[in-house]
């Protein structure tokens, strides 16, 4: 799951859940709609963005070009693997500090910790004061010390809780801004390094290893995520988190940016124009049923949020019990969740090491996932491009690829990397996304044609959908992901780290250049296809808005009920390889990436 760059938890949780329930139903259902396993080019002349799967639907190359549309869509993937595993990177590095007895964000006795630095057996220092003062006569002068020290960082609001310290101070050791990059963290290369491992051994046999790796990956989050909250539940306070999380401010949802924030979060949840759901899907049987899977995705992934707000809210519901303070104050904290609040949290549970392993090693695997997604897209998009030279070299590819994004990736595991990275997660992950989407929207339901997709639905399922789709794809879905668009551009602003540092104008620019490059190949491949398409303006234009004759099913027998619904004749088939050695079906009826494709005969 990807998130949004820059949204964070609100004080009206159910409010915002109300309107991301509402938004993924309206949103993903009429984005997420289908898969269509049909020829194995990915990306060349895909446009069929609804959902799930499609592959060389449509080859336009007008303003809406196909191959700029996926060659966008692999360059906004390339862009986020780089610094979404540094992310795992850094879930790697408090997974192996955990296998420790005292989990060393749990206290302030380490050399990285400052004067500052709070923990629980000095945060309630000030209030104490009179009682120490009273029981311990022998030490009152190090007692009023100590209490003036404490009520002096009090006053001037510098105290720091051991975890920001342990994240701030030592997992990041981070420099002053973007101008003062210092040195490589050396913990963190060695964390990099294996989580590129990681992605190399899980993907260099294509989805034959990765099919085996997700029996594990998918399951074990919601294994872990029913521990955490069976051991939520039963901590003091945990009920407040959860009344706090459950209990709807009504008022929230006459607010515009709730509703807008919902469906900006909605939209990267599901993954939609990452490429991801596209590529995987190609491995689905011709006559997989995708109405269904594209009615259960949405509702499983509005569930799921809605399930782990309930092990988060219990958890902070719990800090605000032990800091003595509101649950809204604890949630107000900012972006720090999962690397400075929940292990705070978690370090106040008993056996707390335990809980710490199963909450990275969960954090691990669903990074893994989202990995997995986005790597798989860049190198099916590669070597779908040149089939007959690469398509017997996935592994040196891979290899290749894994060590070009983590060189790209270093600059953000140096002590100012964190700042590299928060220009490229706040710009690169925002606009670009929603206009591709668009872009592909709008290409599928006026360019392919709606009715045509109807039939090429009721072709693989036996029947047709519901017409209301046919309004929804055509008009609906394209002005929602407009609002989205508009809505994130509106609110996006300059790129902040904390609520002091302010980024230099340069390095504004350059996240632009990067949000922007991505989005470019679309007008760039649309204006090559036109000047190198011979005829007039407007007879270009025709024939290069109308679907390629290549497209249709790679197997045999369901190409001719193709062509048959098409009505084109039987005798316009070809049996062409695509590579040299012939690779047969998987005992499940999938086809690999080397199977045969049958194309019409070139007149």
């Amino acid at each position: 799951t990807v998130s949004s760059p820059h949204s964070y938890p609100t004080p009206s949780p159910v409010s915002l859940c109300l309107s991301v329930c509402l938004s993924s139903v309206f949103l993903s259902l009429s984005l997420s709609f289908l898969p269509l396993p049909w020829n194995g080019t990915r990306y060349n002349n895909v446009l069929l963005y609804v959902g799930f799967v499609v592959q060389k639907i449509i080859h336009l190359n007008i303003a809406f070009s196909s191959s700029g549309v996926g060659v966008g869509m692999l360059m906004c993937s390339a862009i986020v693997c780089i610094y979404y595993n540094v992310i795992i990177a850094w879930t790697v590095y408090y997974l192996v500090m955990s296998f420790r007895a005292v989990l060393p964000w749990s206290h302030c006795n380490n050399g990285w910790n400052s004067e500052f630095c709070i923990d629980d057996s000095n945060r309630n220092l000030e209030p104490n004061v009179t009682a120490n003062i009273t029981g311990n006569m022998s030490d009152i002068a190090t007692t009023v010390a100590s209490a003036v020290s404490a009520a002096v960082n009090i006053t001037k609001n510098k105290t720091i809780p051991a975890s920001e310290e342990f994240w701030v101070r030592h997992v990041l050791e981070l420099s002053d801004g973007i101008e003062s990059p210092g040195v490589l963290r050396w913990q963190l290369l060695l964390c990099l390094i294996f989580s590129w491992c990681c992605v190399f051994l899980c993907l260099f046999k294509g989805v034959k290893v990765l099919g085996k790796v997700m029996h594990f990956a998918a399951p074990f989050p919601y294994l872990v995520l029913m521990v955490l909250l069976v051991r939520g539940c039963t901590l003091p306070g945990a009920i407040e988190g959860i009344k706090f999380y459950i209990v709807p401010r009504w008022e929230k949802l006459a607010d515009f940016n709730v509703w807008g924030d919902a469906a900006l979060q909605i939209f990267y949840s599901v993954g939609m124009a990452w490429g991801g759901i596209i590529t995987m899907a190609s491995y689905n049987k011709f006559n997989n049923n995708v109405y269904r899977d594209a009615m259960l995705v949405p509702f499983i992934n509005c569930g799921t949020s809605l399930f782990a707000g309930f092990v988060i809210f219990s958890v902070l519901g719990f800090m605000a019990h032990e800091g003595k303070t509101t649950v809204e104050e604890i949630v107000a904290k900012g972006p720090g969740l999962v690397f400075v609040a929940y292990p705070e949290a978690i370090a106040k549970l008993p056996v707390s090491p335990l809980w710490a392993v199963l909450f990275f090693l969960m954090f691990f695997t669903i990074g893994l996932d989202s990995q997995f997604g986005m790597f798989e897209t860049i190198l099916s998009g590669i070597i779908d491009e040149y089939p007959h030279y690469l398509r017997n070299k996935k592994t040196i590819i891979t290899a290749i690829a894994c060590f070009v994004e983590f060189l790209l990736g270093m600059p953000c595991i140096t002590q100012g990397g964190i700042y590299v990275l928060q220009i490229m997660d706040w710009y690169c992950a925002s606009f670009s996304l929603m206009l591709i989407s668009m872009t592909e929207c709008l290409a599928l339901s006026w360019c392919y044609g709606v009715d045509r997709l109807y039939k090429d639905i009721a072709l693989m399922i036996g029947y047709e959908p519901h017409f209301w789709w046919k309004y929804m794809w055509k008009y609906v879905t394209p002005l929602i992901i407009l609002f989205i668009w508009i809505f994130s551009v509106a609110t996006l602003g300059p790129v902040t780290y904390g609520d002091e540092y302010q980024y230099p104008e340069w390095s504004i620019a350059v996240g632009w250049m990067m949000g922007i490059i991505s989005v470019l190949p679309i007008p760039i491949v649309a204006v090559i296809q036109i000047m190198s398409t011979p005829g007039s303006l407007m007879a270009r234009l025709r024939h290069l808005t109308k679907p390629d004759k290549s497209w249709g099913p790679s197997q045999p027998e369901d190409r001719k009920r193709y062509l048959a619904d098409c009505g084109r004749a039987e005798t316009e088939l070809e049996q062409v390889t695509v590579s040299e050695k012939m690779v047969p079906p998987r005992g499940n009826g999938v086809y690999d990436e080397t199977t045969v494709a049958f194309l019409p005969q070139k007149s």
